[in-house]
């Protein structure tokens, strides 16, 4: 399972280092130290915590501005769910919850699973999402 340090949580939350590790600190997130003593965070809790935070408001911290329906959005998947032939994604960037429908053939090829850093890729109806 991947791992992500503070200040990549703190990108994927659309928060700054600081919060991210205040909210580490106060027990909000679960983190493990590498063996270099850096403080990670598994994807799977990331991705748990995403959806608080997104649910919450980006958790007090100023709103993340977009400027346009052309954007891309790095973000952290949050649901993964197969069908047959199609499937879901689900991704949490920042205070923004992505989903797409694209075939479970695509999710397969592409190894989506919870906790993985993703990026939706934005343009009128379509989101599409890129591997990170």
């Amino acid at each position: 399972m991947q791992s992500y340090t503070i200040g990549q949580a703190a990108r994927l939350l659309g928060v700054s280092t600081d919060t991210a590790r205040r909210w580490a600190d106060a027990g909000r997130v679960a983190t493990h130290r590498d063996e270099g003593g850096r403080r990670l965070i598994d994807g799977r809790d990331l991705a748990a915590f995403s959806i608080e935070v997104g649910q919450s408001g980006n958790g007090g911290e100023e709103e993340v501005p977009y400027t346009s329906a052309r954007n891309a959005f790095p973000g952290i998947v949050t649901a993964v769910k197969l069908g047959d032939v199609a499937a879901q994604v689900e991704i949490q960037a920042g205070p923004h919850r992505l989903v797409s429908l694209l075939t479970r053939e695509a999710v397969e090829e592409l190894g989506f699973e919870v906790g993985m850093q993703a990026t939706a890729r934005v343009k009128s109806t379509s989101v599409h999402i890129d591997r990170t």
